[in-house]
Formats: C-alpha cells, structure tokens, sequence
C-alpha cells in the first residue's frame, strides 16, 4: 500500500478570500504537478481523502481528475492544520489500498512523523505546498507495520 501525504497547492490570502480556494498559482502548481505524475506510474490511489478547507477540496479534486479518475474523493473530519495525527492513524489501519490524503500543516509532518517514528516529532519533515511524500509500509499485510518514505517531491523540482 502506497500512501501520499500531499500538501494543498498555493492558496488566496485570507484578505483576500476568507475561503481561502487556490490561487491562480495554486491551479498551475496542481497542474504541473499532475503533468509530472501522469508522465510516471508513480501516482494511483484508488482514494483521495481531503479535508474539509477549500484549498484541500480543490487540490485532491484536480489532482484526482487528471490523474485517479475513479478514485473514490471524500472529505474527512480530522485533516485541519491543527488536528492531531494519531487520528487520521488509527484511520489508516485497516486501509489496504492506495491512499492518497491531501491536507495542511503541520498536520501532514506530523502524521508523516508518526507513522515513520512513531512520535509525533515536529521538524523531521515540512511539506512545501503541493509537494507530496509517499510512504508504504514494511509489511503491507501488517496494520501495525512500520511506514518507510519511498519518495518525497517537491514543488521547485516541476519547474
């Protein structure tokens, strides 16, 4: 089982959009980042969660169109910036497909940290807006199998 942990592309400020959806930035961010993923079998949840935040939606929404177009698209309780990370874990177990969850931070660290040390232990990773990081675990037969880092990708290596 593959998981991605992928951060919501750039947003509009607060000033200017209390909603907070994708900038115009933010919709070529998810479209170079598909274009990239399309060109490599590296890329293929059968689900894309989100959370509820517009700029969350729109992200696993265009990512899924161009890329996953059957993937089952849900909005999940749990995937806020400040949300702790052992909840959206305990979530995790019993998934055996890909998974994709696009989200915020420091939520996504966290979790990222969780899985892989077992801590919540900030600072180990920082997701750029629209990088994604891909994680499996050890024994994908075993839900209580440590994840390992299989890939990170950051934004500035689109370009």
């Amino acid at each position: 089982m593959n998981l991605y942990l992928i951060r919501h592309a750039h947003a509009l400020a607060e000033t200017e959009d209390a909603g907070r959806p994708l900038s115009a930035k933010g919709h070529a961010q998810v479209k170079s980042l598909a274009k990239f993923l399309r060109a490599k079998p590296a890329f293929a949840p059968a689900e894309v969660w989100h959370s509820p935040l517009a700029r969350s939606r729109q992200t696993a929404r265009l990512l899924a169109a161009a890329l996953a177009p059957t993937a089952k698209i849900s909005e999940i309780a749990g995937l806020e910036p400040e949300n702790p990370p052992r909840t959206v874990a305990a979530r995790l177990k019993p998934v055996r497909h890909d998974l994709a969850i696009v989200g915020h931070e420091p939520h996504l660290s966290l979790l990222a940290a969780l899985l892989v040390t077992g801590a919540v232990t900030p600072d180990i990773f920082k997701l750029r807006k629209a990088a994604v990081l891909c994680l499996d675990r050890e024994d994908a037969a075993s839900p209580t199998a440590p994840w390992r880092v299989r890939w990170l990708l950051a934004p500035e290596l689109l370009a």
